[in-house]
């Protein structure tokens, strides 16, 4: 235990070291700050557009509310889920690469305490920065506006968040396969673009994990939370599966 806690203090200070961490926490207040933002000058927009247009044609913007901005929350998830992959897709390879890793396990630390560390430093990071960037946006729509108008909000951010947990599991079980990072990003999109092709088939997509990228019918009301269950066990049985399997691959792999 005493090695775990000492490797991942070292994770976190590598990402302190290297502004990781300062450059996602920008980026996840960025889209916190552009999710009501959107929602707030878009009517602006459509009048300034309105008034520019010929042949006396007028467009009408409707009332601007806080589902507004959480629609916008639901669009940037998916790129601040891959900014967030972006950055830390390399945090096993760019080790095979410089060889640090050898010197970490000459010096005694089991190979399974890595990649529970480095998994843990991981679903840390998008734990925090996504919850941030969620708390942040209803921060802002209260002061706006009033989040009673959508409903089921910690639903469909926990959705969001299952899905981020899914594609870190993915990812670390692809970096104990593959020595670049590039090959790492190709299979986690692989097995969720794949899931989301197969998602389109009838009577299967309400298996597929990518189910849970649709919140819109949840916080419309329209859909029932007990819908997304069935995708929602996938999404976790992927990802614990993800891990598992990772170990004795990581046990066995030549670094």
């Amino acid at each position: 235990m005493k090695s775990l806690l000492s490797f991942t203090k070292k994770e976190f200070m590598e990402h302190f070291r290297s502004a990781k961490i300062i450059i996602l926490t920008g980026v996840f207040i960025l889209f916190a700050i552009i999710n009501p933002m959107i929602a707030k000058f878009t009517p602006v927009i459509i009048e300034m557009l309105s008034e520019s247009m010929q042949g006396g044609m007028e467009i009408t913007a409707g009332e601007v509310t806080a589902m507004d901005s959480w629609l916008q929350f639901i669009k940037n998830a998916p790129m601040a889920l891959i900014v967030f992959m972006l950055l830390e897709s390399s945090i096993f390879t760019k080790e095979y690469q410089k060889g640090t890793l050898v010197l970490t396990l000459t010096k005694g630390l089991k190979r399974h305490t890595v990649l529970i560390s480095k998994t843990f430093v991981m679903l840390t990071l998008w734990t925090a920065e996504y919850f941030m960037c969620y708390g942040l946006t209803y921060l802002f729509n209260n002061i706006l506006w009033d989040n009673t108008v959508a409903e089921n909000l910690t639903f469909m951010a926990l959705n969001w968040w299952i899905l981020g947990v899914m594609a870190i599991c993915l990812s670390v079980l692809f970096s104990v396969i593959a020595k670049n990072n590039i090959l790492v990003l190709a299979g986690t999109g692989g097995v969720i673009l794949g899931s989301y092709l197969i998602g389109s088939l009838p009577k299967i997509g309400d298996y597929m994990p990518t189910l849970l990228m649709n919140s819109n019918p949840v916080i419309y009301g329209l859909e029932e939370v007990s819908h997304y269950i069935p995708a929602i066990i996938i999404a976790v049985s992927i990802s614990v599966i993800s891990v598992i399997v990772s170990v004795p691959i990581f046990n066995k792999k030549h670094i």
